[in-house]
Parts: C-alpha cells; sequence; structure tokens
C-alpha cells in the first residue's frame, strides 16, 4: 500500500471530520434531497475506507479530489437508478414577478428571505433540468470553485467535454431563467 493511503487510513476519522460537510453539500446540490444526499456521503466515506483497507495500489495525490470524484460517481449511480425523477413546479408569473420587484432590496427582511427562498427553488428546479453531467460539472465548477482541469480529473473526461457539458449546462440555466436573467442584466 503506498504511503499517502496508509496515511489517510490512519488519519481515517479525522479526515471524513474535515471532508464531510463539503461532500454532503455536494451530494445535497447533485440528488436534491437531504436524506438522498445523507445516505449517498455516508456510501462515499464507506467506499473510501474499503478501497483504503483493500490494501489496493491506490495513488492518492489529493484525497480531496478523490473523495470528491466518488462522491459525483455516488450521485450520478443513484440519479441514473432512479425510475422516475420529480420536477420542481415552477412558480407562476404572477410570482415571479413579485420576486423580482423585491429581490433588489438592501435589507433582507423576512419577505425578502421568503423572495429568496423561491428564486433559490427556481435555481434548484433549474439544475434539476440539465443532465447528470451537466450538473456535475456546473456544480463543481461554481459551487465548489473547481478548475476545469480539476473537474475533468475527477470525472475522468478530457477538459474539452468539460467545458462542452459547462457550455451547455450555462445555455440552458440561461434559458430556463430567462426571465430572471434578462431582469439581473
Amino acid at each position: 500500500m503506498p504511503q499517502a493511503a496508509a496515511d489517510l487510513l490512519r488519519e481515517f476519522d479525522s479526515w471524513v471530520g474535515r471532508e464531510q460537510k463539503r461532500v454532503y453539500l455536494l451530494c445535497l446540490r447533485m440528488l436534491q434531497e437531504a436524506e438522498e444526499a445523507d445516505m449517498a456521503a455516508q456510501d462515499c466515506f464507506l467506499k473510501a475506507h474499503r478501497a483504503l483497507t483493500a490494501k489496493q495500489n491506490i495513488e492518492l495525490d489529493d484525497p480531496s479530489k478523490w473523495i470528491t470524484r466518488i462522491a459525483v460517481n455516488t450521485c450520478l449511480d443513484r440519479l441514473r437508478s432512479r425510475s422516475w425523477k420529480l420536477w420542481r413546479r415552477r412558480p407562476s408569473h404572477e410570482d415571479e414577478a413579485v420576486i423580482l420587484a423585491n429581490a433588489a432590496e438592501e435589507s433582507p427582511c423576512a419577505e425578502s428571505q421568503a423572495f429568496a427562498q423561491q428564486i433559490s427553488a427556481r435555481l434548484e428546479a433549474a439544475l434539476a433540468m440539465l443532465s447528470e453531467r451537466q450538473r456535475a460539472v456546473f456544480l463543481l465548477r461554481h459551487y465548489e470553485d473547481r478548475k476545469l482541469e480539476e473537474i475533468a480529473e475527477i470525472l475522468d473526461l478530457d477538459v474539452g467535454t468539460v467545458k462542452a457539458h459547462m457550455a451547455r449546462a450555462v445555455a440552458k440555466l440561461r434559458l430556463l431563467l430567462r426571465d430572471l436573467y434578462g431582469e439581473l442584466r
């Protein structure tokens, strides 16, 4: 067993403590269900532990990238295995107009927070309409702040493929959220 893998296995509990919240949030953004994300995050660390204890020749340059790759693949597997998908209902045009009219306030009053939650729900619904790969690329880039090269490495894709997925994701999100996007320009 390479030394980096042996060191990680020895400090596994503390490593899980450091990575757990980030992995859970990534799973939550991809799966959009808290309970499902919690189970997926647990599965990720279980898979990592099994791989480390199997005495495989695991080369770990960056354990953070490794667990991120496991998390993305676990979420993609869960998304593929669903026999159906729930699509969140889009707010009515009247509600969207109210949301947009009140979103520019400077102080976050209770009403503004409610509108922000509705916009967040719209964004989550739009993210759910992306393909699994597009969502993974978009989330890793914009929520995890990963570089395109890192995303390519995590997802085992070419950088050009990552760029194509990113471009398609952004184009689809702009189309789905055009009423919000147009007002923000």
